[in-house]
């Protein structure tokens, strides 16, 4: 696998993180890619780093310019930058919303955009877009975070149709609650934990979110499950993994008569 070159979006933190630490410790030649530069003192990834910020095109064209004038090749993507954005719907300002999915969304759109070419001409290529449960699943107070991997799920099933004839594989990891610093680096619409028409219960939601975030076990699993899917001949298109009870409810959304299954979604999370 030394010769295989990934690109990991999102590597400075929780699951870019650790797939991008296992895959260099399983020989591949990982390429991390994060916003920031390192902070002095910060401990040193065994993986190589670039500097590439998803919201931006040219960042992005620099970055795998970049990753393609030092390798000659990108095996495959990992597309993992991303963050939540917390708030009631009614009360996340447009702004807000835009720059949850500049990330999200657009900022997986993007690089795949980017690495596709390359990839069509070698006519072999794997991209592996980090989706949520919360992408089959509606999460209250998360409406807009729900929103991007929604739009993530939609834009990768399709996509997997239109690359397989040139060689490509695409495939949606779907997590449930992992603990990394996606508790810490949730962001909240302005204003939103003041709204007298919300406050109280958004807060109460937010809370079961993060005890189950802080209980979870970090994100191996799904480091391991990326692994998986890059050695695969032939892999699917999406691969759950998480807590049972997170893993069953996007099927209960279907066998499970619709007041049932909005009430307990509500009950979940105390609303």
């Amino acid at each position: 696998m030394s010769e295989e070159v990934v690109l990991i979006t999102g590597a400075s933190s929780g699951i870019g993180r650790a797939c991008a630490r296992l895959l260099h410790g399983a020989g591949y030649r990982v390429r991390g890619a994060s916003r920031g530069r390192q902070a002095a003192g910060q401990e040193r990834e065994p993986f190589e780093t670039i500097q590439m910020d998803v919201d931006s095109d040219a960042s992005v064209v620099a970055g795998v310019g970049l990753v393609l004038e030092r390798e000659g090749r990108i095996d495959a993507l990992i597309n993992c930058a991303g963050y939540a954005l917390a708030g009631p719907a009614e009360e996340t300002s447009i702004a807000e919303v835009r720059a949850q999915l500049e990330t999200n969304f657009f900022g997986s759109l993007r690089t795949a955009n980017a690495v596709l070419p390359h990839m069509r001409e070698r006519r072999r290529g794997r991209i592996i877009n980090m989706g949520s449960i919360a992408g089959l699943v509606a999460v209250p107070f998360h409406a807009f975070y729900s929103a991007s991997k929604f739009a993530l799920e939609g834009w990768t099933e399709a996509l997997r149709s239109e690359v397989r004839a040139h060689g490509i594989h695409v495939s949606l990891i779907e997590p449930g609650d992992y603990r990394t610093g996606f508790s810490d680096n949730r962001r909240f619409a302005a204003g939103s934990k003041q709204s007298k028409a919300y406050g109280e219960v958004m807060n109460r939601a937010v809370e079961v979110m993060y005890r189950s975030e802080q209980a979870a076990p970090p994100p191996d699993e799904i480091a391991r499950l990326a692994l998986r899917i890059l050695r695969a001949r032939s892999p699917g298109l999406r691969y759950f993994c998480g807590p049972w009870l997170q893993r069953i409810t996007p099927p209960l959304r279907w066998l499970l008569p619709a007041s049932l299954y909005e009430w307990s979604i509500r009950a979940y999370y105390k609303m």
